[in-house]
């Protein structure tokens, strides 16, 4: 079984603003809310590529409530631990002219919420799939993810990391299965920009050297890398398409690698798959669906 677990997860209400301006009242030409965070944008996409998984995370309040129906709704199962006080964070994305984010903080949470969670953990048992991903609030140690690769690196659980920074420096030693930065998560790591596909592969190998079993790099309209434990170095452009909302396209990468390294054990394939999953999003309003998935996958030249 596929798990996620998405720390702060949140209600995104997004609209599009055409030309929007502060300090003035804007109307909004189209809206939506969906249910936000990275692992629960991982668990979307599986689903829309035929894979179930089980959502875990912490959720508060009246949008805590929402966001579980809103999965639901959606088909993934979920086993959130309710956090008393608070309510899960709201976010909102306006599109316009450029785009633009307000983050909430969400809903403290306590020891005793954390220890929910690891004892949720504990009973997942062998040869899962662990997915960590996106940032933690400021009430959550920052070590919070090498945490739980301590406890349960030990076993055939495979897991994957797609965090920043200390977050994501703090798990290498402990060989994460697959961690993907994007390109200037990448640099920042290293104090390093990163202009070109090689530069990515440079520096991904260098992540493999401090740890990490396989590296994902996404690089948006310039494609993707991917460093594998075995070896081999696979490099392409993106699939040709108009950006429409870039929210949840790396989160679809990571989907759509799994969907393809499950489906045929070749890193090659889940490279080809999560590539096309993450600009299969990107082309669409929302997570893209499992046709415009397979319809760039059949369409798509990869460079190697």
């Amino acid at each position: 079984m596929i798990y996620t677990v998405t720390v702060s997860p949140s209600l995104d209400y997004s609209a599009l603003v055409p030309h929007f301006t502060t300090g003035t009242v804007n109307r909004t030409a189209s809206e939506a809310i969906t249910a936000g965070g990275k692992g629960i944008n991982v668990s979307i996409m599986l689903r829309h590529l035929g894979f179930e998984s089980i959502a875990l995370g912490f959720i508060a309040g009246f949008t805590g409530d929402k966001i579980r129906a809103e999965l639901t709704e959606q088909g993934v199962d979920s086993e959130f631990t309710q956090v008393s006080h608070g309510f899960s964070r709201i976010n909102v994305k306006l599109k316009g002219d450029v785009e633009t984010e307000i983050n909430g903080q969400g809903p403290k949470i306590t020891e005793s919420d954390l220890a929910h969670l690891f004892e949720k953990l504990e009973t997942l048992g062998d040869s899962n799939i662990l997915v960590l991903s996106g940032s933690i609030p400021s009430s959550v140690p920052e070590t919070l993810y090498r945490d739980i690769m301590k406890r349960f690196g030990n076993r055939k659980t495979k897991i994957i990391v797609d965090a920043t920074r200390d977050l994501l420096k703090n798990v290498l030693d402990c060989r994460p299965f697959l961690i993907k930065p994007n390109a200037v998560e990448l640099g920042e790591l290293f104090g390093a920009e990163i202009k070109t596909r090689d530069d990515a592969v440079l520096y991904a190998k260098k992540l493999q050297q401090a740890g990490a079993r396989n590296v994902l790099v996404s690089m948006a309209a310039d494609g993707a890398v991917f460093a594998a434990e075995t070896g081999e170095i696979y490099k392409s452009g993106a699939p040709a398409g108009k950006k429409v909302n870039s929210v949840g396209a790396g989160d679809s990468m990571v989907a759509g690698f799994l969907a393809g390294y499950l489906k045929t054990g070749s890193y090659a394939e889940a490279f080809k798959t999560g590539l096309c999953a993450g600009s299969a999003s990107a082309f669409s309003e929302h997570l893209a669906d499992r046709q415009a998935v397979e319809i760039l996958r059949a369409s798509c030249h990869f460079d190697f």
